[in-house]
C-alpha cells in the first residue's frame, strides 16, 4: 500500500469500511501488497483485568481467541444466567471503562489448574481456584474489599460459563490491533500511548497507519498458518483512556479519534476459518 498526499485544493479522500466512511485522513490511498507480521501475542482470561503475553496460540476454526474473557465479575446483578449464557453489555463488569482502579490489580491465570494470582499494592495477594465456586467467591470478595464501597454497585460474582466468553462483540471472536495506527494517534496526541489501551490479542507490524480499516466484510487475513475473515473494526469506549499501568483516566481518546480522524474505530475483529498456531513473528497478510 502507498499513500499520496492530495493537490492543494483537493478533498481528501475518506477512507471506507463496508461501504461506510469511517475517516478523512488527508490522503490519497492505493492498494497493493498488504504485508506485515505479528509483534506480539495476548489474552485476557479475566475481561477488564491484566493482560497476559503468550509466545504461541493455537486458534481454532469458528472459535475464540484461546483463554481470552473466559471470566466476568458482575458488579451488582446483571440478569446473565450461566444456564443459558447470552451478551451483557461490559457496563454491568468490572472494567476499565467504569472502574479505572481495576488496571491496579495485577492477575495471572494459570490454565490448566485453574488458578488466578491476584496482587495489588498494599494489599494481601491472593490465589484460588476459579474454576470451583469457593474461588470464584473468595475472589469476589477480595475484589470487594480491593473496590471499597465507592465502586461497588451491589454483590461481586465471579461469572463463567463455558463456551461462552465475555467479549464485547458477540462475534469478534479475535481482536487485531495495528501498531502503526496507534503510533499515528500517537503523533498527532503528542502524547505516548501504550497499545495495551487498545487491549487486543494480536499485535500486527507492518500495515499502513489505519489501512486495516480499508478491509472489506468478509476479506481473508493470513496470520502464519491461520486463516480468518474480517468482521468489523472495533468502536472504542473510555476504558481507552485509562493509563493501564497507573489507572489513571490521563487522555481522552474517544474524543480525539472523532475529532483527528472522523471515526471511534482502533483495530478489527477477525473469525478464525481455518485453524493453527500464530506466534511472534508470522505474516500477517491480507489475502
Amino acid at each position: 500500500m502507498t499513500f499520496s498526499s492530495p493537490a492543494k485544493g483537493a478533498v481528501p479522500l475518506p477512507i471506507a469500511w463496508g461501504g461506510r466512511r469511517v475517516a478523512k485522513l488527508g490522503q490519497a490511498v492505493q492498494f497493493s501488497a498488504m504485508p506485515g507480521h505479528i509483534a506480539s501475542l495476548y489474552r485476557y482470561p479475566v475481561k477488564g483485568f491484566t493482560p497476559e503475553r503468550l509466545e504461541h496460540a493455537e486458534l481454532k476454526a469458528g472459535a475464540y481467541f484461546p483463554c481470552d474473557r473466559v471470566y466476568a465479575v458482575e458488579n451488582g446483578p446483571s440478569g446473565f444466567d450461566p444456564a443459558a449464557p447470552t451478551f451483557v453489555s461490559k457496563g454491568r463488569f468490572t472494567v476499565l471503562a467504569r472502574i479505572p482502579r481495576v488496571a491496579l490489580v495485577r492477575t495471572a491465570y494459570e490454565e490448566a489448574s485453574g488458578v488466578l494470582t491476584v496482587t495489588a499494592e498494599g494489599c494481601a495477594s491472593f490465589a484460588g481456584d476459579l474454576q470451583g465456586e469457593a474461588g470464584r467467591t473468595a475472589f469476589a470478595a477480595w475484589l470487594t474489599d480491593f473496590l471499597g464501597p465507592e465502586e461497588v454497585n451491589g454483590p461481586l460474582k465471579v461469572l463463567c460459563a463455558p463456551p461462552h466468553r465475555f467479549t464485547d462483540d458477540i462475534r469478534g471472536f479475535v481482536s487485531v490491533i495495528n501498531l502503526a495506527s496507534v503510533r499515528d494517534l500517537e503523533e498527532k496526541l503528542g502524547k505516548t500511548l501504550d497499545p495495551l489501551r487498545f487491549r487486543g490479542n494480536i499485535q500486527v507490524e507492518g500495515w499502513p497507519a489505519w489501512s486495516e480499516l480499508e478491509f472489506a466484510p468478509g476479506a481473508e487475513v493470513r496470520l502464519g498458518g491461520v486463516r480468518a475473515a474480517v468482521h468489523k473494526p472495533i468502536t472504542r469506549c473510555i476504558a481507552t483512556h485509562v493509563d493501564p499501568l497507573t489507572g489513571e483516566r490521563d487522555i481522552d481518546l474517544v474524543p480525539a479519534l472523532r475529532d483527528l480522524y472522523g471515526h471511534l474505530y482502533c483495530g478489527i475483529y477477525l473469525n478464525v476459518t481455518g485453524g493453527g498456531r500464530v506466534q511472534d513473528g508470522d505474516p500477517a497478510e491480507l489475502s
